[in-house]
This record gives structure tokens, sequence and C-alpha cells, in this order.
């Protein structure tokens, strides 16, 4: 029982030098940073998964961490060569190309807009009609934008809504779309709820400030429960569809809501103070046979870009590949105060190997480290024994 007990600790001491990437001292005594060197079956396989990394020719080893993103990800590498500032602005581009969302559309806004990559195709596609006119909505700074007005306000308030309206000359919206989202967490549940949450406001101030037969895109997470969320969307649009574009990841459960036909039920009247799913509304039934079916579709070309895919950085033309750094850096990002901390010397630091003048495995707590053998002496016998006398 004790060796099987041993083992297991062993086994969990192995995996956590493995995880925090310590390598223990051999013979010579020097401690160096990287996968620790065991017989273990499966530090090879690490060891070779770590050092599988995408080089280009001409690069520096400093280089390849921005140059593996770009080839990961095309769409990130393509909305920084198009002048984009984020690749969501493909998603709406596939959207339009698929339900032709900018259709005699002369005034738009764009809930949750930051970093502005919506906004940017919003004011391209309409701000050059002359009378067209965006407006952007964030909580956050956003950096400017030709073409497109900003509101740093919250998409709750009342207040937020007839700023919106101001701007429009007192004209309503033809289109209104969000592609905000929380920080997930990974729980599916959760997110799933708090999306649907957002969600819900940006229809409610939609409500305000769209015109009927006007156009709702936002952004949705589908599961068990997107039901509820369609029938509370066909109270207010006559045509509900989600569509998932290519460029969206096939890992990522968000879809988009695209709603056509602003028609709200007689005798509404909106109300920022008053969330929606509340039960004055007559539901579908959600349950049994006749339980709704929500129509989903795909959006994009089959030949485009696969956003799970890594595509190679080799040009057709045969010419070398150069980064392009991103069209607009954050200008007031959550973690700015945590770069300066860092850049002063205040944040946690790391532990540097030739700071450490034993390895940090031997400092672990003794219920994680291997356990040490022991002889017992002889008295020590005799009062276990002692000890289990009844």
């Amino acid at each position: 029982m004790r060796d099987r007990h041993s083992d297991q600790l062993r086994i969990q001491t192995e995996a956590l030098r493995l995880l925090t990437g310590l390598r223990s001292r051999r013979g010579s005594g020097c401690l160096r940073t990287g996968l620790l060197r065991s017989a273990s079956p499966h530090s090879e396989s690490l060891r070779a998964a770590s050092a599988c990394c995408w080089q280009v020719p001409g690069q520096t080893v400093c280089e390849m961490g921005r140059t593996s993103k770009d080839k990961r990800d095309v769409y990130y590498r393509l909305a920084k060569e198009n002048g984009w500032r984020a690749r969501s602005a493909f998603k709406l581009l596939q959207l339009d190309e698929e339900f032709q969302l900018f259709q005699g559309v002369t005034r738009a806004v764009d809930l949750c807009a930051a970093p502005g990559s919506w906004s940017q195709v919003l004011s391209q596609k309409i701000g050059g009609q002359g009378s067209g006119h965006v407006v952007a909505v964030d909580l956050q700074a956003m950096a400017p934008l030709p073409g497109v007005l900003q509101i740093q306000g919250d998409i709750t308030q009342l207040s937020t809504a007839k700023e919106i309206i101001q701007h429009f000359e007192g004209c309503p919206a033809d289109l209104v779309v969000c592609d905000g989202a929380p920080d997930v967490t990974g729980l599916h549940d959760v997110d799933e709820y708090m999306q649907a949450q957002l969600l819900l406001a940006a229809l409610n101030i939609a409500t305000h400030v769209l015109k009927p037969g006007g156009c709702f895109v936002a952004k949705i997470f589908r599961g068990r429960d997107v039901t509820l969320i369609y029938s509370q969307l066909r109270v207010f649009f006559s045509t509900v569809l989600c569509a998932k574009p290519k460029s969206s990841r096939n890992s990522s459960i968000e879809a988009f809501a695209v709603c056509k036909g602003y028609d709200p039920p007689e005798g509404f009247l909106p109300d920022l103070t008053k969330p929606l799913l509340d039960h004055s509304y007559d539901f579908n039934q959600l349950d049994g046979p006749t339980r709704i079916i929500v129509p989903f579709v795909t959006c994009g070309d089959l030949s485009a870009y696969d956003s799970d895919r890594s595509y190679p950085l080799d040009l057709e033309d045969g010419s070398e590949y150069k980064y392009t750094p991103p069209t607009q850096p954050p200008i007031s990002p959550p973690y700015q105060e945590a770069c300066t901390l860092k850049k002063k010397g205040r944040l946690a630091k790391e532990i540097r190997p030739q700071d450490c003048p034993i390895s940090t495995v031997d400092t672990l707590p003794q219920s994680l480290a291997a356990p040490q053998r022991h002889t017992l002496l002889a008295s020590e016998v005799e009062d276990s024994e002692m000890n289990r006398s009844p």
C-alpha cells in the first residue's frame, strides 16, 4: 500500500516538474530551465512538441512568436495586410455577402464596437454614400475612425440611446450590429448565459433606435437554450436566422443572429429599465414535439480560407514574407497597468536560474515532494504497535 502511494506521489512530482518547466540538477550541479529529462515515456514527446515551431528562413528566434501567429490564423494575417483592426471584419463581410445587410442602409449603429473592425466595414460600405452615418458605442475608448461618430457609453442606459438618435438628427437607424462578447470562462453554460444577456441588452437598445423594417445582427453562443433567444427575437423580427461565417473558427460556439424586418408587437413601448425575456409575451412552445428548430446557415464560399487551418507563409510570387504589425494597437487596454509595473520592475519578477541557488523542486511542500524513505527504530515500532491496540 505504501509503495503504491509512493508511486503516485512520484508521478505527481514528475508531472509538476514537467508543467513548471524545471530541469532537475544532475551530476554537474547545474540548474537550467526546460523540460525535465527523465525516463518517462512522455518526456520525449513533450520535448519534441516544444521544439516543433515554425521558422521562416532569414528570421531570428525573437520574431518566431509573431510569425507563428500569422501562420496559425490566416484571417489574423489578412486583417493586418488589408488594414482591418481585427480579423472579425471578415465575419461581417461574409455575413453581408450572404444576406446583403448593407443594401439601402444609410444609418448604422455598431454596439460594443472596440477595437473598431466592424465600424471600419460599415464606414467603407455605407459611409461613402454621402448621407451615410455610422455611430460606434463602447464602454472603452477607441481610436478615431474616419466617418465614424463615437459614443463612450453604456448600452443599457437610456441616455446612450438618446445620444445615438441625436447624432442621426432624430432619424432611426437602418442597421444595428453587435459583435460584443464577455470574457469567456470555459464553462459553456455560464458563457452562453452571459452572452444571451449581452444580446438581449443590445436588442433592448435596438428597439429604441431601429426603424420598422430594419435589420439587427448580434453574436450568439449556440447552446441548449438557443431556442429561447430565437423565440424572443421572433417576437420583434419577421425573419431570424443563425449564421456561421467561414472566418469564425469551427472550434468556437459563436454564431450570429441575423434578424430582418423589425416589427415590434402592437402596443410595445421600448423601456431600457425593463429587461426582455419576461413573461409579458406569448412565446412558442419550447418543449415536446413542437419544440422550435432554429434555422442555421453557413456563410462564405467553400473555397475560402479555413479559419482552423494553418497556412504556410510562402508567397505565390516567391518573395520573402514580411511581418505586418497590427493596424491599430489598443489605446487603453485593461492590462496597461500591469505592463507599466513590469517595465518599472514592480511586478512579480520571474525566477531566473542563476538567481536560484537551489532547485525550486527542492522547495516544494512536503505533500508534493517525493516521499523519503525512513527506517523505523525499534522504539518507534513499539509505539506504533501500542497505538494500534484497543
